[in-house]
């Protein structure tokens, strides 16, 4: 009996603290996988549950923008699920595809449209805004070129495409015509919103309408284009312009006055991947742009409940410059000489906005201000 009791004692000792060490094991196992979870949850900031309804709002209407050819395009294949509209949206197609030339010929602005408090909240958002070098008379056309494209050109539509910062205020009789390629208006309803906002297209027969409509109308290129948006990055100003001889060629014929517009702050609101001259992504981005006319960035901003994981724009001050006018001569067939000359004329316009507002504006910049092609 003594030793069946000494073997029952010893088992059930071996037995408890064998029981401690798989507990301890397994309290181990449980706490490791947490600390990936606890990292994630470390780096990404939150949007505290308490924020004002104004910034709440101006982060909506930011996000409704940014996704609007996907939500118009939804909403036109929604309707199709319904056979009973089918007639209309016949006609609406073979209207946008065969009728409507309004993208080619000066668009259908809508004053009333361009005003509404839904742009207000777009341009505080970040807040965005302009500075006025001098007065332009509306005696004359003229050629807007902005610079930097950045990712998306929010600057651009702010101050050119909406009342949101007061153009219109500040420039009375000038009336502005953002560009954009041709193919936004091939997308159903969203092509109906930006001409409302004044946008057209960027062709050159496009152009030559809006500016024959003589003193006051005004067209705004954004110069530097799908290559140049490869280059956005935040604290950087690097140019796609030397090559860009187009819109002064257009400015010369018309006898419009071109104005430089530098916006800082327009390439700081997105982050994009390393994509230097020689990476294979940067080759894959300009093949791609080679064989559809615009390229993909591979961005990231911040999202709607936090501020560091998302497609949506950071909140940084944007101010677009807008320089002094460079006057040119009307020329039917300008030589290649004049053209330079007036590009002279104006990269010099753009280097001056550079250095006299860059200590202003661009405090964290990296670099200076570069004309790379």
């Amino acid at each position: 009996m003594e030793v069946k009791k000494a073997f029952t004692s010893a088992t059930r000792t071996v037995s408890s603290s064998s029981l401690r060490e798989r507990l301890s094991s397994l309290s181990s196992l449980t706490t490791t996988p947490l600390k990936p979870v606890k990292n994630l949850q470390a780096h990404i900031e939150f949007v505290p549950s308490k924020i004002p309804r104004k910034r709440r709002l101006q982060t909506l209407v930011v996000a409704i923008w940014s996704t609007l050819i996907v939500l118009a395009t939804f909403a036109f294949f929604f309707l199709l699920s319904f056979p009973p509209l089918w007639p209309f949206l016949a006609a609406y197609w073979i209207w946008i595809a065969y009728i409507d030339k309004s993208p080619e010929h000066g668009g259908r602005m809508s004053p009333w449209f361009r005003s509404l408090r839904f742009w207000r909240y777009f341009a505080e958002y970040y807040p965005a805004s302009f500075l006025k070098t001098c007065d332009l008379p509306p005696d004359r056309p003229y050629v807007f070129g902005y610079h930097p494209h950045g990712i998306i050109g929010m600057g651009a539509i702010c101050t050119f495409a909406t009342e949101s910062t007061g153009f219109s205020a500040a420039f009375p009789g000038i009336v502005p015509h953002l560009l954009t390629l041709t193919s936004n208006f091939r997308v159903p309803f969203y092509r109906d919103i930006i001409l409302a906002m004044g946008i057209c297209s960027v062709s050159k027969q496009s152009c030559s309408n809006i500016l024959k409509g003589g003193p006051g109308q005004a067209i705004t290129i954004v110069v530097g284009g799908a290559a140049e948006s490869l280059s956005a990055h935040p604290g950087t100003a690097d140019l796609t312009l030397r090559k860009r001889l187009g819109f002064i060629k257009i400015a010369i014929q018309h006898g419009a006055d071109l104005v430089p517009v530098f916006s800082f702050g327009e390439n700081d609101i997105y982050n994009q991947m390393p994509n230097e001259k020689g990476t294979t992504l940067y080759s894959l981005q300009k093949k791609f742009q080679n064989v559809f006319g615009f390229t993909l960035p591979l961005f990231h901003g911040r999202g709607l409940l936090n501020y560091n994981l998302g497609l949506l724009p950071y909140r940084r001050r944007i101010v677009a410059v807008i320089g002094h006018p460079i006057h040119v001569v009307q020329c039917d067939k300008p030589s290649l000489e004049e053209v330079m000359h007036v590009q002279q004329q104006y990269i010099d316009e753009i280097m001056w906005i550079w250095n006299t507002y860059k200590d202003e504006f661009a405090r964290t910049r990296k670099r200076e201000l570069s004309i790379i092609e």
